[in-house]
């Protein structure tokens, strides 16, 4: 019988019930117990749903109170100094010291820096390691959740991050190798591993995802030195886990490594099948991800059963196992919860669940089940019901793109111009403060929005609410004395779901929630056609903001690649003609904007880097579609419209050229968490536009102060013009609390002031 199983599954909950538990014990509304217990509940739950569905072997340790990578350092005790007292102390309020920081007690801890998680929109904590890193087991979550699902007659499959992929996503300190580290590290493992088999755990997923990227003989070489080493240990049977990609040249090292199974990326990668199966050992396991784990799009299982009984005709059905190509964490828990849906748009989708249940139709039809086809069938019928829907496409969409003159991704004139017009119509002052968008939102803004959406709030009235809420915060930035203001975004749910509401080719859920970090979800749109704009998005609200003010007003925008990053795309047509359908909306928009008198407009792309493909040579293709659809956004405008930019927590070195290739006339990154370390490649590059290091780290409940900035703001002034130089936040302040927010932005504001005052007395 083919066995079905599952590499991850949600942790956040159907109805976000971890974020919820989360936050109330951050706010010291309940306690340990309770969100343990909360988490038993959510775990207990998953793995019930799992089997249900028709899982043969659901994963445990998938789950996680934060991040599954800050586990994996604290369960091998990689705890950094500068948290040790308060992990000692007590290791709960040390996990979350670390993933935000900690700022009571007399200590004042920064978080761990957050990055993505390959080419994902979920963030992961980067663990900071030392040479002569000492790792030792510390914990035992991994078995201790294997029993938990045992005691309930389940058996698991327990999840580690493999120790290769761990000294990737870690950083060092002190710039030594990582990758030296090795040897001090798989002692740890074995150890970890034997528990497990002594727990009575049959089989462990070990997954390394680096197998997917470009891998230097070093690295190359660490996989086949670690797992050498593991063979010997005893353990269970180990399931290497691959995924997000092709194994490319990797294929003949990930064949050959001694483990017990291997699984691979079909959805990404179908190509590489008949390659695996030349190269598979004939005793290993074979694991096909067949349904895709990061979109919601209902599966083609005519195909899937194709590669499904190509394997099986090669490795035998007992030796073939069926899952989603990677963890579920990427996509919603399940479809049932969308009521409101309308029957033919739910007919294309599977969530979570749902994708579960493909699986389980896969594998009766493998096994000759004649309960199977009607299943089949009627995800053919879906299949050729959207592709056959007049929803999907709009002639008028593409004419206006094909009219677009060729120039139009470009701005008129060379930044130098621009920026000799923009000073003269700004009259900004150095060190120009401003900041990055959203302010917070409040619970009385999330309850007026939800008052209104379920009718129980007035239009009349809720307009009301968002115009006073709008004034409130341009007195507050006024007093504050930032230079150029925003209007707050109070009227805005998402960055990505305000925009895709008002726009066709769009729908959305109610529950379709997905982890970006820690407690923080997103809602993604699902993106089923061809996009375009019927009227004016944001024009009413940045008009409304600039008659309360002399000072410049930004305008705010999400950029198109961003939009499509953020959101699940149609898989029916090419990512980069959805991305310009995208860019021509947005267009539209930012020329709205500017005939209304916004001078300033900030096109924000903080997923254009993650968007980047894990493989190098296919990196020029992206970055050229992606450059092009900002410039297609922003290239209308005239000279004297300053536009900005926004990336975070991405490396730039790679990709600088790109950056610079996008012209904005501003762009703001976050540096703080990394003490300006992102600042190296605009460095080495001679980044000549302006530029904004974010000195406040808005991810973290803690406030600097202004030496802190200052100290800041000097290092990037040591290596960046101070006539370049933008003071603002890392990002936007949705989540934080007004008290926090202003008196951080009164800092900010300070730092920017000693500055001038120094720059004038040195001239």
């Amino acid at each position: 019988m083919t066995r079905v199983t599952n590499l991850g599954f949600p942790r956040i909950g159907a109805r976000r019930e971890l974020k919820h538990a989360l936050e109330s014990h951050w706010r010291g509304e309940s306690s340990a117990d309770q969100l343990q217990q909360t988490a038993r509940e959510l775990r207990e739950r998953h793995w019930k749903r799992q089997r249900a569905a028709g899982v043969d072997l659901p994963p445990s340790n998938d789950f996680s109170l934060y991040d599954q990578v800050l586990d994996t350092a604290l369960l091998f005790d990689a705890v950094p100094a500068r948290y040790r007292p308060v992990f000692e102390a007590d290791p709960l309020a040390g996990q979350f010291a670390m993933a935000r920081g900690y700022q009571r007690d007399g200590l004042d801890l920064h978080a761990l820096e957050m990055t993505k998680w390959f080419d994902t929109n979920y963030h992961y904590l980067v663990p900071e390691l030392q040479a002569g890193q000492v790792f030792t087991l510390r914990g035992d979550k991994p078995v201790a959740e294997y029993l938990e699902a045992k005691a309930l007659g389940i058996q698991t499959r327990p999840v580690l991050i493999g120790p290769v992929t761990f000294l990737h996503l870690a950083k060092t300190t002190d710039g030594s190798d990582r990758f030296a580290l090795l040897d001090q590290l798989l002692p740890a493992y074995a150890a970890l591993l034997s528990r497990l088999h002594a727990a009575g755990a049959e089989w462990v997923q070990i997954d390394e995802p680096i197998l997917s990227l470009d891998l230097t003989p070093q690295v190359q070489d660490a996989l086949r030195h670690a797992y050498a080493l593991l063979s010997h240990a005893t353990r269970p049977k180990l399931l290497l886990a691959s995924y997000f990609g092709p194994l490319g040249e990797n294929l003949p090292l990930a064949t050959a490594l001694p483990v017990d199974g291997l699984h691979l990326d079909l959805v990404r990668a179908p190509e590489q099948l008949d390659d695996v199966l030349k190269a598979l050992p004939e005793d290993r396991v074979l694991s096909i991800g067949v349904v895709d784990g990061r979109n919601v799009w209902r599966a083609n299982l005519d195909n899937a059963l194709l590669l499904a009984r190509y394997a099986a005709g090669h490795v035998g059905g007992d030796r073939l196992w069926l899952a989603p190509s990677c963890s579920l964490l990427h996509v919603p828990v399940d479809l049932a919860q969308e009521k409101q849906l309308d029957a033919e748009l739910r007919s294309w989708l599977a969530f979570g669940v749902q994708k579960l249940e493909e699986l389980r139709t896969l594998a009766d039809a493998l096994d000759g089940s004649i309960d199977a086809e009607p299943r089949l069938q009627q995800a053919r019928d879906a299949l050729e019901a959207r592709r056959r829907s007049p929803r999907v496409h709009n002639p008028q969409v593409a004419a206006q793109l094909a009219a677009l003159p060729g120039d139009a991704a470009s701005r008129r004139s060379p930044y130098p111009v621009r920026a000799q017009v923009q000073a003269a119509r700004l009259k900004l002052p150095r060190w120009p403060t401003t900041t990055i968008g959203s302010f917070p939102q409040t619970h009385e803004v999330r309850h007026a929005r939800a008052q209104h959406k379920s009718g129980k709030l007035s239009d009349a009235d809720y307009e009301f609410f968002l115009a006073a809420e709008t004034q409130r915060c341009v007195r507050e930035q006024e007093a504050l004395g930032l230079d150029v203001l925003v209007h707050g975004e109070f009227e805005r749910n998402d960055m990505v779901e305000y925009f895709g509401e008002q726009l066709e080719g769009f729908a959305f859920t109610k529950l379709g929630w997905v982890q970006s970090y820690g407690s923080r979800c997103v809602k993604p749109p699902i993106i089923f056609g061809d996009v375009s704009r019927p009227a004016p998005m944001t024009v009413y609200w940045s008009r409304y903001a600039q008659s309360l003010t002399q000072r410049p007003m930004k305008g705010m925008l999400t950029g198109p690649v961003t939009v499509l990053q953020w959101s699940f795309v149609r898989d029916d047509q090419a990512r980069s003609q959805t991305c310009r359908q995208i860019a021509l909306a947005l267009r539209h928009e930012v020329l709205d904007l500017e005939a209304a008198g916004i001078g300033v407009i900030q096109i924000d792309e903080p997923a254009l880097r993650e968007g980047l493909p894990l493989r190098r040579s296919d990196w020029a293709a992206y970055l050229a579609w992606a450059v092009e659809a900002f410039g297609l956004s922003a290239g209308g405008v005239a000279d004297t419209t300053q536009i900005h930019t926004h990336m975070c927590y991405a490396e730039f070195n790679d990709i600088i050229d790109a950056v610079a290739a996008m012209d904005a006339d501003v762009i703001s990154i976050e540096t703080s968490r990394s003490r300006m370390e992102l600042l190296d490649a605009f460095v080495q590059f001679r980044y000549p536009n302006a530029i904004g290091p974010g000195v406040y780290d808005i991810h973290s409940p803690r406030v600097p102060d202004t030496t802190e900035m200052v100290a800041l703001l000097e290092k990037a002034r040591g290596v960046i013009p101070a006539e370049q130089l933008w003071v603002n936040p890392d990002c936007g302040l949705k989540t934080r609390g007004w008290p926090e927010t202003k008196a951080a932005l009164a800092a900010l504001v300070q730092a920017a002031r000693q500055l001038r005052a120094e720059c004038a007395q040195a001239a």
